[in-house]
């Protein structure tokens, strides 16, 4: 009796691992993640000591705006996207909240940051250069 038991662990011990090494995970989720992280790992891993060359940016690339930014609208509430695109941080937000107060009940009305961010945001388009800025965020009719 004994002996069967034996047998019969022994069976479906053989069975188990059979079944398991019968299976193929290759298109399985599991299995391909486990092959990419397997195969992205380093056997060894070295830390450099020597500093990276710094990167400079083509000499094609257009240099960078260094015009300082004019700190008066030149029409306060009337001041076009162009004009506004020169415009220093406080004197943009001056002039977000003269349209904000030439034109009440507009869907911006209490939020002066939406819409200093709207118009930041629209006045980056060459499209809008002559564009008040009060039409380009839609607080004013053309």
């Amino acid at each position: 009796m004994q002996r069967i038991s034996i047998v019969a662990i022994a069976a479906g011990a053989m069975v188990l691992a059979l079944a398991g090494c019968g299976q193929d995970d290759s298109g399985s989720a599991h299995a391909s993640h486990q092959s990419t992280t397997t195969a992205a790992a380093p056997a060894t891993s070295k830390v450099s000591t020597t500093a990276a060359a710094p990167i400079e940016p083509p000499s094609e690339a257009p240099a960078a705006d260094t015009a300082p930014k004019r700190t008066t609208a030149p029409e306060g509430a009337k001041t076009t996207c162009g004009d506004f695109r020169e415009l220093d941080e406080t004197t943009e937000r001056a002039v977000i909240d003269q349209v904000l107060a030439a034109h009440p009940g507009s869907i911006l009305e209490g939020n002066p940051n939406a819409a200093l961010g709207t118009a930041k945001l629209v006045c980056l388009s060459a499209s809008y250069t002559d564009t008040p800025v009060a039409v380009a965020i839609r607080v004013a009719d053309k």
